[in-house]
């Protein structure tokens, strides 16, 4: 659906509306409840093809983490419905039955029946299993759960600022580097947390710190750039590594900076910050030959050693269009809505399956399908629910 008018015209609102909060609840989400929920061993069972058949069984427990996440925050801000809450809670056993280790910390994927398959260096397991307990203790009121959410933010912390504790990617005594994503997802980790707490004060010094190194190591202004990596000084590292730009990461990066700023009152600092690196970021992800956001970019303009770098994927589509229609809400410049409308328009004409429903993932760069899957490893019932779920909710500030 293509939207041809501005988010000045209430038409337009109402037309947007409707395609992001019918689109959750009758096709997105259904989609996801009708094929992935395993009864037989619990959880999900998220890789699944374009009509929905599971085609592998192994579960990646960050998909878990992020559907029972969905699940609670539909019953939380849409309706309260017991299916949902049913569904979070089948979710939340699962997690609890299979996804830690001895020590604490969390598998990355398992066997449909629950044994370890792999363990990471990251812990983005965590980080989504942080924001499933904290959102499920406020759906059913449940302590525990909410004991449990902020004991493994607090390990998440301890593993991050131990140096040794998480195995490096490259060795450190050549050359230490650092990943933008691991202040981008605290930040969104400690937003979600803090909503299930009574006291904001730990997820607040989190989020500033994060939103700090942001700042100070990751923006380079002399390039008009947000880099992927650094090294652990925030200096720029001249290899393929750190010259590489990841749009659609630094762009989400942005509304959660936008998304603070609101919180706090509309603070301007935060405000400014995360409008410069939407900016930045836009101009350096769009595909000005074929359109739509391109994945992966060097920050010289040398050739990018990932061979998927100039492909569409579906994620950064979703991110973008959340970042431009929030900047709009709060700034009311229709730079922001012609964005949105010009990325929306691209996603919404190439990445919808219209036979089976919900969105194929891999596109090529001139907008053909790459691969039909669903949901694997990756793709999953998350980014673009998410997307559809927070679009409606500005909206609906907007129209006010």
């Amino acid at each position: 659906m293509s939207i041809n008018s501005h988010l000045s015209s209430p038409a337009t609102i109402a037309a947007l509306k409707t395609l992001y909060y019918d689109g959750l609840l009758n096709d997105t989400l259904p989609f996801w409840i009708d094929n992935c929920v395993d009864h037989q061993y619990g959880g999900f069972t998220i890789c699944l093809g374009q009509d929905g058949a599971v085609i592998d069984t192994d579960k990646g427990i960050w998909s878990q983490g992020r559907f029972t996440w969905l699940l609670s925050t539909l019953y939380n801000e849409v309706e309260t419905k017991q299916e949902w809450l049913d569904l979070a809670k089948h979710g939340i056993d699962f997690i609890r039955m299979y996804g830690f280790d001895e020590d604490g910390r969390m598998f990355f994927s398992v066997t449909q029946e629950g044994k370890p398959l792999r363990k990471r260096r990251y812990i983005y397991s965590e980080a989504f299993t942080v924001a499933a307990f904290a959102t499920y203790a406020n759906a059913a009121g449940d302590e525990q759960i909410k004991k449990e959410a902020l004991s493994l933010f607090r390990l998440m912390q301890h593993y991050l600022s131990e140096p040794g504790l998480l195995d490096p990617k490259v060795i450190p005594e050549t050359r230490s580097l650092k990943g933008l994503a691991i202040p981008m997802i605290m930040i969104v980790t400690a937003q979600t947390l803090r909503e299930a707490l009574d006291d904001p004060t730990e997820c607040n010094k989190v989020i500033d710190d994060s939103i700090s190194e942001i700042e100070r190591d990751f923006m380079k202004p002399e390039f008009k750039a947000v880099l992927e990596s650094v090294t652990q000084e925030g200096e720029f590292s001249d290899h393929f590594d750190g010259r590489m730009l990841c749009p659609g990461h630094a762009i989400e990066a942005a509304w959660f900076i936008l998304k603070e700023s609101i919180y706090r009152n509309n603070d301007e600092k935060l405000q400014k910050l995360g409008l410069t690196i939407l900016d930045w970021m836009l101009e350096w992800g769009w595909d000005k030959e074929y359109g739509g956001m391109l994945y992966y970019r060097d920050v010289k303009g040398l050739p990018v050693q990932e061979y998927w770098q100039d492909m569409k994927f579906w994620w950064p589509h979703n991110e973008t269009i959340i970042a431009t229609l929030m900047a709009y809400t709060i700034t009311k410049d229709d730079k922001y809505a012609k964005w949105h409308q010009k990325v929306h328009d691209w996603a919404y004409d190439h990445f919808p399956d219209p036979e089976y429903g919900e969105w194929f993932g891999y596109l090529h760069r001139d907008g053909r399908i790459s691969a039909t899957l669903k949901g694997g490893i990756w793709k999953g019932p998350f980014h673009f629910p998410r997307m559809q779920l927070e679009c409606w909710k500005l909206l609906e500030q907007l129209t006010k």
